[in-house]
């Protein structure tokens, strides 16, 4: 913050603990000049006055809180641009990036400042960090982690492990944390955010395709916007043959007119209309839609273009998580 800001704030914190110190002082001094206990003439209701001091045990904890609130000032940030003098931190500050975030860690850690969400994230990989490993790597007999030959960890199967309880549950709470966002709490996404529990995929489903897209995000190339090349006709008649392809109900003359155009939309979703997964092209024949499937919702699709991106989550997560989030994933999708 600024210096006026800064001097704003200190002015005002300490102004009030000792405004309230002064008020407490003041109060305990008897300014009647009369005994202890006697009334001091002042009645309401049937209820009188009587000149008794503030409780002792009251007064005290007020002044422990006023002695406690300058010591935490002193040792903690409150006080405008006063970081105090522990130089403890809650996280790191002005972040706009995880390469930004990385590297601020790093200098925390090699600096010794205390930056309490380091501290808790080292925190929670000591005590939860080994409960991943146990449930994302492949255990001999005696308890030991398996090894390839070159020394890694052997990952076990995605598929078993979206059928062990205990792991899904876990990758759940991975999920709700992390992608429940944008897919929903229930997986069943909204408009521009696929759902997880249908079995559809853009990009598949295998279990190895789910964590790629988990670990490495996906950034679709794009659907070009239509209409200056189909012009406004055009764009009408090839949504009533995308339309037609998942069975609804269409005027037969426009769809046929808009299969002859539809050879610009096969080059990414096939001659046939079922998508390419390679390319994230969806499948226009099951009736399935991310962009929503109304005939107008449609034609706008055709109209305008789309274009989704997913976040890389490898950097955020690390592949253990990952690995027990495709999990999790997997075993909402029918299991393919």
């Amino acid at each position: 913050m600024n210096t006026f800001l800064s001097i704003f704030v200190t002015v005002i914190s300490l102004g009030t603990i000792f405004g309230c110190l002064a008020l407490l002082i003041w109060c305990t001094k008897d300014k009647m000049g009369m005994e202890e206990g006697a009334p001091t003439g002042h009645t309401f209701d049937g209820i009188s006055e009587l000149n008794n001091p503030l409780p002792k045990w009251w007064s005290y904890m007020f002044l422990f809180m006023v002695v406690f609130s300058l010591v935490y000032l002193v040792l903690y940030p409150g006080l405008g641009n006063f970081k105090g003098v522990l130089g403890w931190e809650s996280s790191n500050q002005n972040i706009r990036s995880l390469e930004e975030s990385h590297a601020a860690s790093a200098a925390a850690r090699d600096e010794g400042r205390l930056v309490q969400y380091e501290r808790e994230m080292v925190k929670a990989d000591d005590v939860f960090g080994a409960k991943f490993r146990e449930l994302v790597y492949e255990s001999d007999a005696a308890g030991e982690f398996v090894k390839d030959e070159n020394g890694n960890r052997v990952f076990r199967a995605i598929a078993d492990i979206a059928q062990d309880e205990e792991a899904t549950k876990v990758g759940q709470r991975l999920y709700l944390q992390n992608c429940a966002q944008c897919h929903g709490s229930d997986a069943r996404g909204a408009r521009g955010f696929p759902n997880l529990t249908d079995g559809d995929w853009l990009w598949g489903g295998s279990p190895e395709a789910i964590k790629h897209t988990i670990m490495a995000g996906r950034k679709s190339a794009g659907m070009a916007a239509w209409e200056p090349m189909l012009g406004a006709d055009g764009v009408e008649e090839v949504a009533s043959y995308v339309l037609s392809l998942s069975g609804r109900k269409v005027d037969p003359v426009e769809a046929q007119k808009g299969q002859a155009r539809f050879a610009v939309c096969a080059g990414c979703h096939g001659a046939d209309g079922k998508g390419n997964p390679a390319l994230g092209a969806p499948n226009l024949t099951d009736n399935i839609w991310l962009y929503g499937g109304s005939r107008a919702a449609v034609e706008d699709s055709i109209r305008n273009g789309r274009a989704g991106v997913m976040p890389a989550w490898k950097d955020i997560l690390g592949e253990d998580k990952a690995h027990l989030l495709a999990s999790y994933v997997y075993s909402l999708s029918g299991k393919q």
